[in-house]
């Protein structure tokens, strides 16, 4: 009966601490930061701190996506901000192909907020794919023309 009582208390008192911790006010000014605890939201419910939508800026991704729409994409990760395409072969130049990773690195519509991986490969005479060298000025190229797009969809947008 004395160990239970003994355990009780301590119980009692870490509860209310907790439950104190929780308790807020309204803010009668609504732009006025709320006190208390901070829990993540769940999928489908509201919330005023979470953008909705895309977890990256909409005009890169947009733009990202108007850009290499001519090659086939193998991963698609909106919150993320990772676009993956699978390899694409210029019909003209069949013993080449390329694959393109865009990354998407923040909300704002910003320079620094693009990166873009090319990698390419040439096919040996038995008909291996074998790793070969990219200019980097593809790369740039690519990202100054994602980011000219993006411009264009946010002067489209009235932004």
């Amino acid at each position: 009966m004395m160990s239970s009582r003994l355990f009780a208390l301590p119980v009692i008192l870490v509860s209310a601490l907790a439950l104190a911790a929780c308790a807020s006010s309204r803010p009668s000014d609504p732009g006025q930061e709320r006190g208390g605890l901070r829990l993540p939201s769940l999928p489908g419910s509201s919330s005023d701190d979470r953008p909705a939508g895309i977890g990256v800026n909409s005009f890169l991704w947009r733009a990202s996506l108007d850009t290499i729409s001519f090659m086939p994409l193998d991963e698609v990760d909106p919150f993320g901000g990772v676009i993956v395409t699978d390899w694409y072969a210029n019909p003209e130049l069949p013993d080449e192909r390329f694959q393109v990773t865009v990354y998407i690195l923040d909300t704002r519509l910003r320079g620094d907020a693009l990166s873009v991986r090319v990698f390419r490969q040439e096919r040996s005479a038995p008909g291996e794919w074998n790793d070969a060298t990219v200019n980097p000025q593809t790369a740039i190229d690519i990202e100054n023309a994602i980011l000219t797009r993006a411009r264009q969809l946010r002067i489209a947008a009235g932004d």
